[in-house]
């Protein structure tokens, strides 16, 4: 893959995870499917091709990818933990997990 076709690939990316940051605000489901979708296919292409040296450029624009992505997981897993919590509020059940919360050692140490 030469550098050219890389960096529109990556500026693709960069487009769709803007998508998603968008749909994931406004709780667009078919946004949110539609943008993994586009993201799985553009991941298809990144794999499909050889390895290249990096310019500056690609280098830029992957790390902004990484930083996006890594951002738009964070809001999906607020919005799933937020949806958790009210569906335990709903039904009464208690959490099974709770992010950083303390857990009982079972067991003893000799």
């Amino acid at each position: 893959m030469s550098n050219a076709h890389l960096r529109d690939t990556l500026r693709q990316m960069l487009a769709v995870l803007e998508e998603e940051r968008q749909a994931l605000a406004g709780l667009d489901l078919d946004g949110i499917v539609g943008a993994t979708h586009d993201k799985n296919r553009l991941c298809g292409t990144l794999d499909a091709g050889d390895v290249v040296e990096l310019d500056e450029e690609c280098r830029a624009m992957l790390e902004t990818a990484r930083r996006l992505n890594e951002v738009n997981r964070q809001v999906r897993n607020i919005i799933a933990a937020n949806v958790s919590r009210r569906l335990d509020a709903l039904t009464g059940a208690p959490q099974l997990y709770r992010p950083g919360g303390t857990y009982a050692l079972t067991g003893s140490r000799a």
